[in-house]
């Protein structure tokens, strides 16, 4: 994928997840994602904070001493205190801006946070499988992901296993394989344990223990 092509990706990711978000009731708003300690809620404030310039990240890292997941919680959960549809409303605004957040990942993060709001809500929410593709191989290349909030490294927690999709010409790894779509394969990559469930192979049993039992934003 090309700069444009990314962009228009992340375009409508953004527009589409806005039109879920509209969708939901009250209660919805409020059910837990699949990040351990955020909500829907949060979860959908987080990514309109995607726009957030060097200064702001600079103050709000200071307030938490540099602990980056404490930050984006925070941050998020601040934002959340929002009326609803003013989230909806500020992501849908997003729509066309090529801005980013210092380090920012914004088709990765928009492609698995949309899942990690779809998913507990029971509902579907397909994701573009050249989109999937191109972000899975930047989340397996990723030299230094702590850096960015992300405390699970794929390549290096499951090396020794193998990682094709059956539905695009991607793969990763040598070992014991483990097979899905390509979207439940960056949901793995991502920790996300609510992939187990569209993956198999005989990689299953050491996956399954290597996955962390919580899940990070």
């Amino acid at each position: 994928m090309n700069r444009d092509e990314i962009w228009l990706a992340i375009d409508h990711e953004r527009s589409t997840l806005a039109d879920l978000l509209d969708d939901l009731s009250d209660q919805e708003w409020e059910v837990a994602s699949l990040c351990s300690g955020w909500r829907v809620r949060d979860v959908a404030a987080h990514l309109t904070l995607a726009h957030m310039g060097v200064a702001q990240a600079a103050r709000e890292l200071l307030k938490v001493r540099g602990d980056i997941n404490c930050m984006l919680h925070d941050t998020a959960v601040r934002q959340a205190e929002l009326p609803v549809h003013q989230i909806s409303a500020l992501l849908r605004g997003m729509v066309g801006s090529r801005r980013k957040a210092p380090g920012g990942q914004p088709l990765l993060d928009i492609l698995v946070h949309g899942q990690d709001i779809a998913i507990p809500l029971g509902r579907d929410r397909p994701m573009p499988v050249r989109a999937a593709a191109f972000s899975a191989t930047r989340i397996w290349t990723m030299k230094w992901p702590f850096t960015m909030g992300w405390s699970f490294h794929a390549r290096q927690e499951l090396t020794g296993l193998e990682f094709a999709a059956t539905d695009h010409a991607w793969s990763v790894g040598q070992g014991q394989r483990v097979e899905g779509s390509i979207a439940a394969i960056l949901l793995l990559l991502n920790g996300r344990r609510a992939a187990l469930t569209r993956l198999s192979g005989p990689g299953m049993t050491e996956l399954r223990a290597r996955l962390p039992l919580a899940t990070q934003i």
